[in-house]
């Protein structure tokens, strides 16, 4: 059955430009640099490079696939590929879609007031005064609940404009904007005295620092970094005309993603070296290290403006990426209008988000074991959720829905032996990696 014209990406770029956008969220800007300079620079990037193309790729191309010929979401995809008991399955995606969107709101209504910081002027200019800062606006109920809700309506508003006019067309303006900005940022850190030494910590290989800890470090960030396991590839997947070819598609998305993790660290590393800030500040590099680096800046409020704009980017598109996944599921499960699925979807999300917002502050003592409500929530997502999701996309498509996925990949279909080696990386290569990253997630 073919899909209205409407209903569809307008061809192979905006289709790439999304899931890229959908892939690049805020991890990439401050945890993919520090995590490589850490972890032993080259030697780091060397195995996170053959992992982007080998479990990124199968775990991309199993999604994308899975939407493509099952024509619809994550639920009715697997609905129409596996049968009833895999629908059941895809309900994991709709509820991690969910709870992601409860704690990254969090993050992305923070990008928000950093923006406006910037924009007006920060208060404070020095590493301990925007530390204070950052917990004054984070502890405060009222700004960081309005920073949430004013991120989320963002969100929903372009969702609701559907794949064309809101998620194609928000993706063509602001992927290359993001690009922009970030070489911008690149170009000013590099000319700072003392900027090349933040090069080699991220692209000199020191083989001391790497171990089998940072093995599994360098599988976790890849699984995580192009947004896999909760079905909003599938979910684009969908939205994809017959011309456009998968194989080569995941080949860009996983290209211009891992390019744009790189710049992220030529964006902040070589600066850090240059005004002697700690490369390993994890989020405190976005919104304390950063914003004092560019207060010794010449024109520095206007590199912050610019910094910024690339987080609100990057928390924007992966956000719009999320929500679609479950707005997707209510037009085709509840056959609910989509301005109406964005605000029933929104209003649930507000509700299960502000707890996430208030644990900063108000609700800073209620913990489940041990973990405050924003915690909790990020590792049920990140240490079982997304792991689960992405072993159960790699079985249907590798094994219980093979004759019906394999058939997509037209390009390769005069060629077995290819088919044969992506059915083992999807279906063996994949799984046995991804239950490595649940176990070590786990433990740790």
């Amino acid at each position: 059955m073919a899909r209205p014209k409407e209903k569809t990406f307008t061809g192979k770029a905006g289709f790439i430009l999304a899931s890229v956008g959908a892939a690049i969220g805020l991890g990439a800007i401050w945890k993919f640099p520090y995590m490589a300079g850490a972890e032993g620079g080259a030697a780091f990037l060397i195995p996170y490079i053959f992992f982007s193309f080998t479990l990124a790729f199968g775990l991309l191309l199993a999604e994308i696939t899975l939407g493509k010929a099952g024509k619809g979401g994550i639920v009715t995809a697997y609905r129409n590929l596996g049968g009833p008991f895999w629908s059941v399955l895809g309900y994991l995606g709709i509820l991690i879609g969910f709870v992601v969107l409860s704690f990254y709101s969090v993050v992305g209504g923070w990008c928000l007031m950093y923006l406006f910081e910037s924009i007006v002027g920060f208060s404070a200019s020095t590493p301990q005064a925007l530390g204070s800062l950052f917990g004054e606006l984070s502890s405060s109920p009222s700004i960081s609940v309005c920073a949430q809700v004013g991120f989320l309506a963002l969100v929903g508003f372009v969702v609701a404009f559907g794949i064309r006019g809101g998620i194609e067309l928000c993706s063509k303006i602001l992927m290359p904007l993001l690009f922009i900005f970030m070489c911008i940022l690149i170009v000013t850190g590099l000319c700072q005295p003392g900027a090349w030494k933040g090069v080699e910590y991220l692209f000199m290989p020191d083989f001391s620092k790497f171990s089998w800890k940072a093995l599994l470090d360098a599988m976790g960030l890849v699984f995580f970094s192009y947004s896999v396991g909760a079905g909003c590839m599938v979910t684009y997947g969908a939205y994809i005309d017959k011309k456009t070819d998968l194989i080569s598609s995941t080949f860009w998305i996983v290209t211009l993603s891992l390019l744009i993790s790189l710049m992220a660290g030529l964006m902040i590393l070589p600066a850090n070296f240059a005004f002697g800030m700690d490369p390993a500040a994890g989020p405190g590099l976005t919104f304390i290290t950063m914003p004092a680096i560019f207060s010794m800046l010449p024109a520095g409020q206007f590199f912050a403006i610019v910094f910024f704009c690339c987080l609100v980017v990057a928390a924007l598109t992966s956000a719009v990426s999320m929500l679609e996944i479950d707005i997707t599921w209510m037009v085709q499960e509840l056959k609910l209008s989509r301005p109406v699925a964005v605000a029933v979807c929104l209003i649930f999300m507000l509700i299960l988000s502000v707890p996430c917002a208030l644990s900063f502050g108000v609700l800073a003592d209620v913990k489940f074991f041990g973990k405050t409500v924003f915690d909790s929530a990020d590792f049920l997502v990140s240490n079982l959720g997304l792991p689960i999701g992405g072993i159960i996309a790699c079985m249907l498509c590798a094994w219980t829905a093979w004759d019906r996925v394999h058939t997509e990949w037209t390009t390769i279909a005069a060629y077995p032996t290819r088919v044969k080696i992506i059915r083992l990386i999807i279906g063996v290569f994949c799984p046995a990696l991804v239950l490595a990253v649940l176990i070590s997630g786990l433990i740790n």
